[in-house]
């Protein structure tokens, strides 16, 4: 008996559409390995139609009231709530992730996040007008940038689809968002419910591939590109964007140090780190990966962090009784099993490090130890279940290592002695210093990174001045 494949189809300007050619993608389910859908492989001609439509709807989508955009965004979040369940089934099915955790960890956050951002459109507004010179008055207006190319991950696609139309949106943009082509379904499903409710061309939902994306990129109508990917990806969409100087926002890869102390408590750290390091199975850029002990308690942080992994479950999306589903594709799985097949003689695998079952893309808890700064697993994001271990002698040494990597997303800092994790978090290159915790996220704080985790932020009202430009108006008070 042969199951017909669910067809997933762009949606541009207020319809939903096959590749202008027919070309299509097959869309695996990673919990199983077996495809479920067929998704459309576009070209330039389908680019430059969303492009279009974009560029069409801005002019009066950019001429809205604030109150008016709010509006559409509050009933996006409601809409959000509403048909949760069908989010939560796409994306289970996008990614392998468990259900239940899907409708408690991500639901209420994206909601929460389009209503911040509805708020936010009612503050876009400029500093008080002034007599900055004898006989003129000056203005600063902030504007929408324009149409917004955006590339979205295959890690949170739901998510981090939020992440750019909200404050894009609000803001007064239009938008051509493409998701990864492992993980359509979801986004596909959110244009449907955008589409019900904001005027047609300002949400448009472009799939396909790496070609696809740079498609969009290299089109002369955005007026900014944002991204959030590998860093691979980054420096592709830079070097891309910058032949027509196009406003570039990109969140990258990540390699969170986490610094634990000798005065930490033991057990509470090691439950925070090993959930914050093998959630979503590792794939978030701020995953608490890194993992740098003092070395008067690193074997028995090492001891009680192996004990964590053994006990830590990953399985079906249907199973409440796991932390997380499998890795995203075969080559997710390919790159995740290389690290632990090359690791030096000197690195020690004291849980895990090896794919659970033979069907699906399922990795056991890894934690690994005895690792060197120059390790290859210590300088490169694996974007596993993978936690490293090594100890440090002093202060000094934890931030030399800790800042010893070109990623510069995220961190964290374990001690109960205050002024020590304040020196710390000043010292710390990177673009999140959690204390004492690791990972949490609210919409009001920026999330993003700097040297080659990207640049930009996402989230707060520094994400919503991201997708925003300033003008100054003079004018004569002479008539």
């Amino acid at each position: 008996m042969t199951t017909e494949l669910r067809r997933l189809r762009n949606y541009i300007n207020g319809e939903f559409k096959d590749a202008a050619d027919g070309r299509t993608i097959d869309v695996v389910n990673p919990a199983t390995g077996e495809v479920y859908a067929t998704s459309p492989l576009s070209g330039q001609a389908d680019v430059d139609a969303a492009m279009d439509a974009a560029a069409a709807a801005f002019p009066a989508w950019r001429d809205t009231t604030p109150a008016e955009r709010q509006k559409v965004l509050l009933k996006i979040a409601d809409a959000f709530e509403e048909r949760a369940e069908e989010l939560i089934a796409a994306e289970s099915e996008n990614t392998g992730k468990p259900l239940e955790l899907t409708r408690t960890e991500e639901i209420p956050p994206m909601v929460d996040q389009i209503r911040f951002f509805a708020g936010a459109a009612r503050m876009l507004e400029g500093r008080s007008a002034g007599e900055y010179m004898e006989g003129l008055t000056s203005i600063v207006r902030r504007e929408p940038v324009g149409v917004c190319a955006q590339v979205a991950p295959w890690n949170y696609p739901m998510m981090m689809a939020v992440w750019k139309f909200a404050p894009a949106l609000a803001a007064g943009n239009t938008v051509v968002l493409k998701p990864s082509d492992t993980t359509p379904a979801s986004t596909v499903l959110i244009a449907e419910i955008i589409g019900a409710i904001a005027p047609k061309g300002v949400f448009n939902v472009v799939c396909g591939d790496r070609t696809t994306g740079s498609l969009m990129v290299e089109h002369p109508t955005p007026a900014m590109a944002s991204i959030t990917g590998s860093v691979r990806a980054g420096i592709q969409v830079a070097a891309s964007a910058a032949k027509d100087v196009k406003r570039v926002h990109l969140e990258l890869g990540g390699k969170a140090p986490v610094v634990v102390f000798e005065d930490t408590d033991i057990p509470k750290a090691v439950e925070d780190i090993s959930v914050a390091g093998f959630f979503n199975a590792g794939q978030d850029c701020t995953a608490a990966t890194r993992v740098l002990v003092h070395e008067s308690i690193h074997d028995e942080f090492v001891a009680a962090l192996a004990k964590a992994a053994s006990e830590t479950k990953t399985g079906a999306p249907d199973d409440e009784d796991v932390l997380y589903g499998p890795l995203n594709n075969a080559n997710q799985l390919a790159q995740v099993s290389g690290f632990i097949d090359r690791l030096p003689a000197h690195a020690k695998v004291e849980a895990g490090g090896q794919r659970v079952g033979d069907k699906g893309y399922f990795y056991a808890a890894t934690v690994v130890s005895g690792l060197k700064q120059d390790d290859e697993i210590i300088q490169n994001e694996v974007f596993g279940p993978v936690i490293t271990v090594q100890s440090f002698v002093d202060e000094a040494q934890a931030l030399e290592w800790a800042n010893g990597v070109e990623y510069a997303l995220a961190s964290s800092v374990w001690t109960k002695d205050h002024a020590r994790a304040m020196r710390m978090s000043k010292a710390l290159d990177f673009g999140c210093v959690w204390i004492n915790t690791h990972i949490p996220l609210v919409a009001e704080m920026p999330h993003g990174g700097f040297k080659k985790s990207g640049y930009g932020k996402d989230l707060s009202a520094y994400g919503f001045d991201d997708y925003t430009r300033i003008k100054h108006v003079m004018t004569s008070l002479d008539g």
